[in-house]
């Protein structure tokens, strides 16, 4: 059985997100809690997510990352060096943007590594927290597929994204 993680970002997702709608739809989506939603610790938050995983066999495993969940999805791979089946990366943000708009010293290298399992990269066009050509580079750089979906903001509730059926789509691809 797959088992779907879901690695909200910074201020985590609330009950109209889609990583919400997503997480509520089969029994074997769980979402990975953090200590603190709002001062993210990048320390802390990449052991959260490999204690959590460890529970699993890592070839089970299909990450759900949304914003800064994506670059923290990334330092915990260059940090534990376990191989997931597959990742879904949505909206990750520009490294420049969190160390400004942030916190300056939570990464102190990029984690921008190929990343050795199945993983696929959603972005928007009008994304204010990273630009097309950023999204399109990192997924280069991780080895990620990359889309594109046009004009959709952060891809998040404030954008109108709360019941993502083609996110759903693209995720069931990766099972």
């Amino acid at each position: 059985m797959t088992h779907y993680f879901i690695i909200p970002g910074y201020q985590g997702s609330g009950p109209d997100h889609w990583q919400t709608w997503i997480e509520n739809k089969q029994p074997n989506f769980h979402r990975i809690h953090q200590k603190n939603w709002n001062n993210p610790d990048i320390n802390d938050w990449t052991a959260t997510i490999d204690k959590v995983l460890s529970a699993y066999e890592d070839e089970t495993i299909v990450l759900v990352a949304h914003s800064l969940g994506c670059l923290t999805v990334a330092e915990w791979f260059k940090r534990y060096n376990r191989k997931v089946k597959a990742a879904l990366l949505v909206a990750p943000p520009d490294l420049n943007l969190v160390r400004k708009n942030i916190n300056t010293d939570l990464f102190k290298e990029n984690p921008i590594l190929k990343l050795p399992f199945k993983s696929v990269l959603v972005a928007s066009s009008n994304d204010p927290w990273i630009s097309i050509d950023t999204a399109s580079s990192y997924a280069k750089h991780w080895g990620s597929d990359f889309i594109n979906i046009g004009d959709a903001g952060h891809i998040n509730n404030l954008s109108g994204y709360g019941e993502w059926e083609q996110g759903y789509e693209i995720l069931k691809t990766l099972a």
